[in-house]
């Protein structure tokens, strides 16, 4: 490349950053201060939903839009300042939403979803629910997903189109549900005495409602045993620590009334085949 080549290049280089490097410099500086503002704003804007009378998860998701909202106005307006028309930036953005709406309606269905159930309610933030075979205490609803958290402190995140694609259950909002528990008792037993030593267990356990009669019956006849089905009622923050003791006070109990269960009392061996 000859010489007079590259000056020509460097000066169109210098003659761009004249003209562009101004309107670059100021788009930046809109973006730092647009964004430190909008920052003040979405604070002052979320403590004021939080004071209203809207529920906390329409709060949260309101308070997130305007701030994405206000976002996207600094971006529009900095890239404007770069000498880019908005009509022409409206367009793009417009063709490109369509484009990535097509490519992610999934993630439109679970926002759609997500508005559905802040808005209906068919839980709330500290409920317990069950979804498509999933139990949880709801830790929080988020636009796209729902967070449960199991009794035994795993932490589901399940979109919120599988939600509202499937059946419901709300254990909170009667204020309490039923265990399902299951014993065995020997055919040769009484169930009317096998009943009443259950029921008399139950009794001993602080996490059984009182004013609620349990279910006691039997559910299933096996090759050695009679399956009986228990179902006290509890709160639901109380399933997995009314779970253990109950079972528990049972065994204790069928222990104390000579309550046989059939098990194999050795262990057999045998040989392991190449």
């Amino acid at each position: 490349m000859s010489p007079e080549k590259i000056q020509e290049y460097v000066d169109m280089l210098i003659n761009w950053i004249i003209t562009f490097a101004p309107k670059i410099l100021l788009a930046i500086l809109i973006l730092i201060v647009g964004f430190y503002l909008v920052r003040k704003l979405s604070v002052l804007v979320k403590k004021g939903l939080q004071k209203s009378n809207l529920d906390i998860e329409i709060a949260e998701f309101l308070g997130s839009l305007i701030e994405n909202i206000m976002k996207i106005g600094v971006i529009l307006f900095a890239v404007s300042m770069l000498g880019v028309e908005m009509t022409a930036i409206i367009g793009l953005l417009a063709a490109a939403g369509f484009a990535v709406g097509m490519a992610l309606q999934g993630f439109l269905g679970n926002f759609a979803s997500g508005l559905t159930i802040l808005f209906l309610k068919p839980y709330k933030v500290g409920d317990w629910v069950k979804v498509s075979d999933h139990f949880g205490k709801c830790a929080s609803i988020q636009i796209f997903n729902t967070t449960l958290v199991t009794p035994n402190d795993k932490t589901l995140v399940i979109p919120n189109g599988q939600v509202t694609d499937n059946i419901i259950t709300n254990f909170s909002t009667q204020g309490n549900i039923r265990l399902e528990l299951k014993v065995t008792m020997p055919y040769e037993e009484s169930f009317p005495r096998v009943k009443e030593v259950i029921q008399k267990a139950l009794n001993e356990s602080d996490f059984i409602l009182k004013d609620k009669e349990p279910f006691i019956g039997i559910e299933e006849y096996e090759s050695h045993n009679i399956v009986v089905a228990v179902r006290p009622y509890i709160i639901p923050d109380h399933y997995w620590e009314a779970t253990f003791e109950v079972y528990g006070k049972i065994k204790k109990a069928f222990h104390e009334h000579g309550i046989k269960a059939a098990y194999s009392e050795g262990v057999e061996l045998g040989p392991i085949g190449a």
